[in-house]
């Protein structure tokens, strides 16, 4: 039984198989050495348009500051809490205020200039990057030093 709405298009074609179907293409063209990746990059442009990343623009290093001031400041951390024992609370501390900067960091800068601080949208970096420096304050705050 023959559903009524299918259109008649579709009851023309349903007797084709893949294989038929496949078998009615022509053979693609041998591509000529003038046509690969390397000699794309020696001609300019492709005659289809632009490059695939030429819209976005050139990425500066200077863009990464923000990312490395991000790390320095938690490797200085580390290696405060690494000092003394008694030193865990003062690297705990360090770690929470470098993670609350790079939380208003990232609210300040552009999308193009934060660099590795942009994984996802703006507000939702900052509040990653909030709860993380807000969570490991209260626990330098409120926790005793190991003894």
């Amino acid at each position: 039984m023959r559903h009524s709405a299918r259109p008649p298009a579709r009851r023309a074609r349903r007797g084709t198989g893949r294989r038929e179907h496949a078998a009615q293409k022509p053979p693609a063209a041998p591509r000529s050495p003038a046509h690969s990746p390397a000699a794309a990059h020696a001609d300019g442009p492709p005659p289809g348009g632009t490059p695939a990343g030429a819209g976005r623009g050139r990425r500066s290093r200077l863009d990464q500051v923000p990312y490395l001031v991000l790390l320095g400041g938690i490797a200085a951390g580390l290696a405060w809490m690494r000092v003394g024992e008694g030193d865990v609370r003062g690297g705990t501390l360090v770690i929470a205020g470098v993670l609350l900067a790079s939380a208003v960091t990232r609210l300040g800068l552009p999308e193009r200039r934060a660099g590795l601080l942009a994984s996802r949208a703006r507000l939702l970096d900052a509040a990653a990057f909030t709860a993380l420096g807000i969570g490991l304050l209260v626990a330098g705050l409120i926790f005793p030093a190991p003894a």
